[in-house]
């Protein structure tokens, strides 16, 4: 009953929202406007729900009572069940909770009694420690001078078994053991033991030179019977000897050894040079550019070169008359008959031998190294002394390229080695290089302008060969800096690559001053033979230029200098001249290439101006025709040319021919097409808008141009007519039949005023009916204006 009660009078609550005032305590109100029927509350809807409209029946009653108590009683248990289970469960939880507390705080307790007697036992670890410390460092103190003693009981043992080697003659151990001592003196490079090193040192170098001495002098004996060294062409002979298979044994057994001790011999060479470094003793060869490092040259070909060195040294050192400045050619051609003499006797008789003890060694490759480094030492000490005599310079940087091509063409020398040419990047070599190359190109410029065939063709009698009519001065200039490429194409290094390319666009642009202060003097005569060979220089120096653009030295160069960012090939180049040239669009010779055609496009432009000028004057008797008298002529075969045009095509014709010997065939091209431009609007302004004309004087003004002047154009062209469209249209409109020009001219004139009314035109566009009579250049108000100019109309 209490949840049945609860629920009605929740039933019977009006419910409160929140933000919303509680209804108020009742008190008179206002009059309602009007009855109004009033609407179920909360109870009423309940009942309605339960009992339905029989709100009297009995039995309806009991059974929601039954129905209320029952929820009721379900909603007691299960409170009843839920405060019963809880407090169980919270309990455990607690219980555990303070279980968990005491075991962590045992724990805590343990970690603490652990950590006090670990500290404890630490400390007493430290005393013990630092006792054995002291112990060891006085067991390390003693032990010292021990290994001292024993290092110098090791050594004196390898010495003494080298020494009883070589008295028993096992040349074998004795190598073992003098590797022994260079892998000890590997193993003390970091000790501070000093003197024990240089006691060490001295002893390896003591027994190494002794068996490399004996093996040496074996060896040479060998190489003395094998007749070497080969000085002349005709060596000895390679055939088989008597006791040629004892010799091959030896020479096989020997280079075996030295091969072995090549261990040594690498570090104590290692040893001197690094130790010669800071002497003076070799000012000479540090003035040529820092080499990559290289292996050392394998034990037999040094003492093969022994022979030659000493031969060498004789020959072009000291106050010999073979050692001259002014001969360099001398001792660099020496080298390489050397090396050509020798080649066949290192492949048939040392390469066997090395690829049997598994030596991965060339024997003529190492013979060519050890002999360029004798010349680079010379070449060097040589270069140095000729840096203020220009003559001999030039002459030693001809043959030092000529050497480099040679050894690396006609013998095979790798690139990976250095030849000579890295002595010519020293920068004091390198500028003076780079000097002397731009003052032999300005002389030579100087030379080549002044002379009397500067400005004709070598090939002028040869057609085939003479198509761009280049004259004398601007071939030998191209050609000029050809060479130059040739020279400095080989150099190792790009930026030394790029310093040359820079100097040849400075010698371009020098040369296209010139030619443009020699355009100056004669621009008072542009149609001249000599205005006309500076207009063939200037379209070959860009021509050629073109070409170098394309090419793959260039264009590596080119990437070069973007990678290097050298700011003489790149100049003042924004962010999109640069991007051009990384994608290859454009070339190092573009801002060159631009003001030669700029120079091009000027002197064409006066030769025009002068042709025109000329021709204007011939004209004018033809202007002066008096076009509307001439009578009609219906036979077109009576026809002949105006007698007042004859001066004209006379000169246009003269002209052309005379253009067409002097300017090559490019120019050529652009002259007489700028030619026909210009003529096309002379005559059709001067000539035909300047006067009117009958039918007679239209056929013939026809007749003059299609038949005469157009004809002139014919032998460089297919289709002349095409460059006077003009005047071709022109007379196309002069000569239409009357009829046809008087519906033109209505078509036109309606035209026109239906664009003035700002009318739609119906019929087709009044173009359209002009291209369907041939005239496409003209517009319509300029062909209003040449019917203007007919004289015969209807009615007139």
């Amino acid at each position: 009953m209490s949840t049945l009660t609860g629920r009605l009078q929740e039933s019977w609550v009006k419910p409160v929202r929140p933000g919303m005032a509680a209804e108020p305590s009742p008190g008179p109100r206002e009059p309602s406007p009007g009855p109004r029927e009033p609407s179920p509350g909360p109870p009423e809807r309940f009942l309605q729900e339960e009992l339905g409209s029989d709100l009297k029946s009995s039995r309806k009653v009991e059974h929601l009572l039954h129905k209320l108590r029952d929820e009721n009683a379900a909603l007691e248990e299960q409170v009843l069940t839920v405060c019963s289970s809880v407090p169980p469960k919270v309990s455990a939880a607690l219980s555990a909770a303070a279980q968990a507390r005491c075991s962590l705080e045992d724990v805590l307790q343990r970690e603490r009694g652990i950590s006090s007697r670990l500290d404890q036992h630490l400390q007493r670890g430290r005393l013990w420690v630092d006792d054995l410390g002291q112990t060891l460092n006085q067991v390390d103190a003693i032990e010292r001078p021990m290994k001292y003693l024993q290092c110098l009981q090791h050594i004196e043992e390898l010495s003494a078994s080298v020494q009883q080697c070589l008295m028993v003659n096992s040349v074998w151990d004795a190598i073992k053991a003098v590797d022994k001592l260079a892998a000890l003196d590997s193993g003390l490079g970091q000790s501070g033991c000093r003197h024990l090193q240089d006691f060490l040192r001295e002893t390896l170098c003591f027994w190494h030179n002794i068996v490399k001495d004996r093996l040496s002098s074996d060896f040479e004996k060998v190489l003395t019977q094998l007749q070497w060294p080969i000085i002349s062409p005709s060596g000895p002979s390679l055939t088989p000897t008597p006791n040629s298979q004892e010799i091959s044994s030896q020479l096989e057994v020997l280079v075996a050894q030295l091969l072995a001790l090549q261990t040594s011999d690498d570090l104590i060479s290692q040893r001197t040079a690094a130790s010669c470094q800071s002497q003076a003793a070799v000012q000479t060869a540090a003035a040529a550019a820092p080499l990559a490092p290289v292996p050392a040259l394998c034990l037999p070909i040094q003492i093969m070169l022994l022979p030659l060195a000493k031969r060498f040294r004789y020959h072009f050192y000291g106050n010999r008359q073979t050692n001259s400045l002014s001969k360099p050619e001398w001792y660099l051609t020496q080298v390489l008959l050397w090396i050509r003499n020798s080649s066949n006797f290192m492949e048939e008789k040392i390469q066997p031998v090395l690829d049997r003890a598994d030596a991965n060694i060339s024997a003529k490759v190492e013979l060519c190294r050890g002999l360029v480094s004798l010349v680079q030492e010379k070449v060097a000490g040589d270069a140095s002394r000729m840096l203020y005599d220009d003559a001999l310079f030039c002459h030693l940087v001809e043959e030092v390229l000529q050497f480099e091509k040679e050894l690396r063409g006609n013998h095979s020398y790798p690139a990976v080695f250095p030849g000579l040419l890295h002595i010519l990047l020293d920068d004091a070599v390198l500028q003076k290089w780079l000097a002397v190359e731009k003052k032999m190109a300005v002389e030579k410029m100087d030379t080549m302008l002044s002379s009397e065939g500067a400005w004709s063709s070598q090939y002028k009698d040869i057609s085939d060969m003479d198509e761009l009519k280049a004259p004398d001065c601007a071939e030998t200039f191209m050609t000029l800096l050809q060479v130059i490429t040739e020279r400095y194409r080989a150099l190792p290094c790009p930026s030394a690559q790029l310093k040359f390319l820079g100097l040849q666009r400075e010698l371009v642009d020098d040369f296209r001053i010139r030619l443009t202060q020699v355009m100056k003097e004669e621009s008072r005569c542009p149609l001249g033979v000599r205005y006309c060979a500076i207009l063939n220089a200037v379209n070959y120096v860009s021509t050629i230029l073109r070409d170098w653009g394309d090419d793959v030295f260039f264009l590596q160069l080119q990437q070069a200098g973007i990678s290097l960012g050298e700011e003489g090939v790149l100049g003042s180049l924004g962010m999109m001249e640069v991007g051009r040239l990384a994608s290859l669009e454009g070339s190092l010779f573009d801002g060159l290439l631009a003001l030669l055609d700029r120079l091009k496009a000027d002197m064409l432009g006066r030769l025009l101006e002068s042709l025109m000028r000329e021709i204007t004057e011939k004209t004018r008797p033809y202007r002066q025709e008096r076009w509307l008298s001439v009578p009609s002529q219906h036979d077109q075969s009576t026809m002949s040319l105006s007698s007042s045009a004859c001066p004209m095509m006379l000169c246009v014709r003269d002209r052309l021919l005379n253009l067409h010997q002097v300017l090559s065939f490019s120019l050529f091209q652009l002259a007489w097409q700028g030619l026909a431009e210009r003529l096309d609007n002379f005559l059709y302004q001067d000539v035909i808008l300047s006067n009117h004309f009958s039918d007679g004087g239209a056929a013939q003004l026809q007749f003059d141009m299609t038949r005469n002047l157009f004809p002139l154009f014919g032998h460089y062209c297919k289709r002349p007519e095409n460059f006077f469209k003009h005047v071709k249209e022109a007379c196309i409109i002069l000569c239409l039949n009357v009829g046809s020009a008087v519906l033109l001219r209505n078509v036109l004139k309606e035209s026109e005023q239906e664009v003035n009314d700002g009318e739609t035109a119906g019929d087709p566009p009044p173009e359209s009916v002009l291209n369907e009579m041939g005239v496409y250049c003209l517009a319509p108000c300029d062909v209003l204006i040449l019917l203007h100019l007919r004289a015969s109309w209807p009615g007139q």
